[in-house]
């Protein structure tokens, strides 16, 4: 199925996109659903094309992300290759601020001046997991989504950088967090849709201009074994998301980045393409 949280005559609601109608379930986002909540729509449709798309789970309790999980990503900031052999995720989090939905306006955030992309592939769980295997992995997950971890490269903070390896790694970290900096959708397609999550096509266009254009077969560690080790370090509740990092073809290799009125859309295989518009930050008062 594909599930989607949407906002229609100013009431949030969820459904299942049937042809260009969604098929209303209910009120509020997919969290209850996701959770285990029958799928029994009602009588009510409505046109697809007369709905705001909004982020499946609207306010997720976890969005765990990946960096480095693609070999060309890695060398292409002029990084040696990971040894898959000691490699183990890298994982970080993102604050649920940064979640928004298709066709949202992300701000340019003041504290930057170089807002980059980063196409992946999202993945949602719906059963709690806790120190499971790689192969039971997979069926704690719920569904997947296509996202963007978009990152802001450098930080324009209130005093200079120290150059310490420390400094610079928080720096990295802390240009994760802006609000908006992961949208996710449009849609939630359901894992029965998708048997085999590492054989799609993750892709990412700049004003209608190619830039990504990679496989989720090329990740260095799977969904599964993204899962798997997640859960060795917490517990994964239906909900929770976990972006599984970006192939080749950031803006920083080029040192292209975002600006106003630049639109990203981000398409994975079988999932939707998702919609990204910069805009100018807002002036207070």
């Amino acid at each position: 199925m594909r599930l989607i949280t949407f906002e229609h005559d100013g009431v949030v609601q969820h459904g299942v996109v049937d042809g260009d109608e969604v098929a209303v379930i209910g009120t509020g986002d997919l969290t209850g659903v996701v959770a285990g909540a029958p799928v029994a729509t009602g009588a009510t449709r409505v046109p697809l094309s007369s709905v705001r798309a909004l982020a499946p789970v609207l306010r997720p309790g976890k969005v765990l992300a990946v960096a480095a999980n693609y070999q060309e990503h890695v060398t292409e900031s002029g990084s040696k290759p990971r040894d898959v052999v000691t490699a183990s995720p890298r994982l970080f989090l993102k604050p649920d601020t940064s979640v928004v939905g298709d066709d949202a306006e992300v701000e340019l955030a003041a504290i930057t001046t170089q807002f980059d992309w980063e196409a992946e592939l999202a993945v949602v769980i719906g059963r709690t997991a806790r120190d499971v295997s790689v192969t039971e992995a997979l069926d704690h997950v719920f569904g997947y989504a296509t996202s963007n971890d978009l990152s802001a490269r450098s930080l324009a903070l209130d005093r200079p950088r120290d150059g310490e390896v420390w400094t610079g790694f928080f720096d990295w970290l802390e240009g994760k967090w802006l609000d908006g900096s992961a949208p996710i959708g449009p849609y939630l397609v359901t894992a029965d849709e998708i048997p085999d999550p590492q054989r799609l096509a993750v892709t990412l266009t700049l004003n209608g201009e190619t830039r990504q254009s990679g496989s989720t077969a090329d990740m260095i560690h799977s969904v599964a074994e993204l899962v798997a080790f997640s859960s060795r370090l917490m517990t994964l509740l239906p909900g929770d998301v976990i972006l599984t990092g970006t192939p080749a073809g950031v803006g920083a290799t080029t040192g292209t980045y975002l600006q106003p009125g630049d639109v990203l859309v981000t398409e994975v295989e079988g999932l939707g393409a998702l919609t990204t518009r910069i805009v100018a930050p807002r002036v207070d008062g």
